[in-house]
């Protein structure tokens, strides 16, 4: 079957880059910037007075937050027979960072898009998928994978010196001292990947609370990863270039604010085994992590209430009051729960949590780094040399890790196409960032996706029919050096007098799926142990 879907896929793709846009036309692009959604944020972050209760809700558990995090803790609820429970979400809909939208041409994603195949040890999320359908069964313990869900070929490609080559490593215009670099850091990334502490546990993990604790390996963590890549000799140009774009595209951060320990992580922590895929293969779908998102909302029977923000937790004498704002109703309502869980950033915590816990440590150490995502349709793309269009298309030198082609697991052959493409903002300070995005007009961010992409492909303007952008302000949490293994982000996973607990991805200081489901299921099982 992954044969055929291949030949399928390859075929498509041979269509697409074809085009059928009649080049030169003269066409508006249409689109818009979508889901800004911060306004609500911006007034709970500015102390802006919100209207009293106009009513009174009472619960057992109130979950704040529909991202991963808070989804998987209302699913681990429901199996564990927990009632009473309610979730509120701030924005239009639930998902956070694996929110994704759709148009005539296909689904596409919003930000996460993909999920390497896990452990067999991480029983939780072996079962999780299981349960959904992604994992059709076992032989000896290891899992079967669906066929439509694993990447189909071809998987990835970089545009480097005019050519699409095959796989995102540097081969081109590369000396033999390059090479001897990459090769060297490779095998020391699966010295590590097999690497066990003095406990007996693997120096990295997903979940990465499941990771030695050895000092040989945490120690990774108080320096930066440009520094370890320094300490052990690596400079080649090409080299750095793929750690960064790796950075970059799994943390949002640069080789100077990533941890070295979790650039090790990225390359050393997965050892996924399938029996029908490879340890490195992935899974993923036309909305992304959407997919996995809609089914953990799916199985989630507990009543969610969107648009309406929670603003201020306090405690009292009957429970958790929490006041919500409902920004569609321009009211309040008050929600009193004999528990609470917050299951968001810890940007936005610091703010709901000035009745109750005005100082903790760790509203200080934590980054985040903007994101702009744009899904432009296009009826074709120009061909270029070498490589056919891949799932994943990156361009090197580029600020931009380059673009995901959301039509890629789609069987029916269309001449029309989305690319998701991706820009983080990795330099300089994250606030001047978040500035400089919002006030950025839909024609600008228009004629910043397109001078990008056309440096790969000239002239595709014209075959652009629509693009739409979404701004993420703190798109996710950067792991800088100090966080992970600090002292702060065990502190802040503590509950406050057993009644409000805490689960988000900024809790493993890693922004991935893997990490938010962990949280989620973790806070859970402490507020039904308390």
């Amino acid at each position: 079957m992954k044969q055929v879907l291949a030949l399928v896929g390859v075929s498509f793709a041979g269509r697409y880059l074809a085009g059928c846009a009649d080049v030169g036309r003269d066409r508006p692009i249409q689109g818009g910037i979508v889901g800004s959604g911060s306004s609500i944020g911006h007034m709970i972050r500015d102390g802006k007075a919100f209207p009293p209760p106009s009513q009174e809700v009472r619960t057992g558990i109130l979950i704040i937050g529909g991202g991963i995090s808070g989804l998987s803790a209302a699913r681990w609820l429901q199996k564990k027979g927990a009632e009473n429970v309610i979730m509120v979400e701030m924005g239009d809909e639930t998902g956070g960072n694996s929110i994704f939208g759709q148009n005539k041409v296909s689904a596409y994603p919003w930000a996460a898009h993909y999920l390497p195949i896990p452990d067999v040890a991480n029983t939780t999320l072996i079962e999780f998928l299981t349960e959904i359908g992604v994992i059709t069964g076992f032989t000896d313990g290891v899992p079967a994978y669906n066929e439509y869900h694993l990447c189909h070929d071809p998987e990835e490609r970089l545009y480097i010196d005019g050519y699409w080559q095959e796989g995102l490593i540097p081969k081109f215009g590369i000396t033999r001292e390059d090479e001897a670099q990459i090769a060297r850091f490779m095998k020391q990334a699966e010295d590590h990947r097999s690497a066990k502490g003095n406990d007996g546990k693997f120096a990295f993990c997903i979940p990465l609370d499941a990771s030695s604790a050895d000092e040989e390996y945490r120690k990774l963590d108080r320096i930066s990863f440009r520094q370890f890549l320094n300490d052990n000799g690596y400079t080649s140009k090409p080299l750095l270039w793929y750690l960064e774009y790796c950075c970059k595209d799994d943390y949002g951060s640069g080789l100077d604010s990533t941890s070295a320990w979790a650039g090790m992580h990225y390359f050393a922590s997965r050892r996924g085994k399938a029996t029908n895929a490879s340890s490195s293969a992935v899974l993923t779908w036309p909305e992304g992590n959407g997919y996995l998102m809609s089914a953990l909302r799916k199985h989630n029977t507990y009543p969610v209430r969107t648009g309406l923000a929670a603003f201020s937790v306090a405690n009292t004498d009957t429970g958790v009051s929490v006041d919500c704002y409902d920004g569609g109703k321009k009211s309040t309502v008050r929600i009193v729960a004999d528990k609470v869980l917050l299951c968001t950033p810890q940007h936005v915590n610091k703010y709901l949590l000035k009745q109750v816990n005005a100082e903790r440590s760790i509203y200080d150490k934590v980054h985040y780094a903007p994101w702009v995502v744009a899904n432009v349709t296009c009826d074709g793309v120009p061909e270029g040399k070498g490589t056919a269009l891949c799932w994943d298309n990156v361009v090197y030198g580029r600020q931009s890790v380059g673009y995901v082609f959301a039509n890629h697991q789609n069987l029916v052959r269309k001449n029309e196409g989305v690319l998701t493409w991706y820009l983080p903002f990795t330099e300089g300070s994250p606030k001047d960032a978040r500035k400089a995005i919002y006030n950025k007009t839909i024609e600008d961010w228009k004629k910043l996706v397109l001078e990008d992409l056309a440096y790969a492909h000239p002239g595709i303007e014209a075959f652009v029919t629509r693009i739409d952008v979404k701004v993420w302000g703190h798109g996710m949490i950067q792991p800088v050096p100090g966080y992970v293994w600090g002292a702060d982000r065990t502190e802040a996973m503590r509950a406050i007098d057993g009644r409000i607990f805490f689960a988000h991805s900024d809790l493993s200081g890693i922004s991935i799926f893997e990490e938010a489901f962990s949280q989620g299921i973790r806070a859970a099982e402490e507020m039904l142990a308390g």
